[in-house]
């Protein structure tokens, strides 16, 4: 199953540079990276990035995360993955420009 990160275009370009992250500092302050399932992405970048550009959205594997990865209860009672470990951009499948358009990101049709 794939799941997903919504960066900063700056937080991306130290993923690539570092080769690893800790995440953003929501992450850094709450211990663990947020992930979003394809069904909770829209909504999240809705409430937490609205307005900002430059985005990427990166997708990642659960069963290569390991049993660092929980899925744990949070916005509207859902279960979210989060990962309680550092992140290795080679455990990034793949990852696509998030663009404004009309106040809201376009997120790819392929991201099932």
């Amino acid at each position: 199953m794939l799941i997903y990160k919504i960066f900063r275009d700056a937080e991306w370009q130290d993923l690539v540079t570092a080769g690893e992250t800790a995440g953003a500092p929501i992450d850094l302050a709450d211990g663990f990276i947020h992930f979003s399932t394809a069904e909770q992405a829209a909504e999240t970048a809705a409430k937490h990035f609205a307005g900002v550009e430059g985005l990427v959205l990166a997708a990642c594997d659960t069963d290569e995360l390991g049993e660092a990865l929980t899925w744990e209860v949070s916005r509207g009672g859902a279960l979210f993955p989060h990962l309680y470990r550092r992140l290795k951009l080679s455990e990034v499948q793949t990852h696509w420009p998030l663009p404004l358009q009309d106040g809201a990101h376009v997120f790819p049709e392929d991201m099932a």
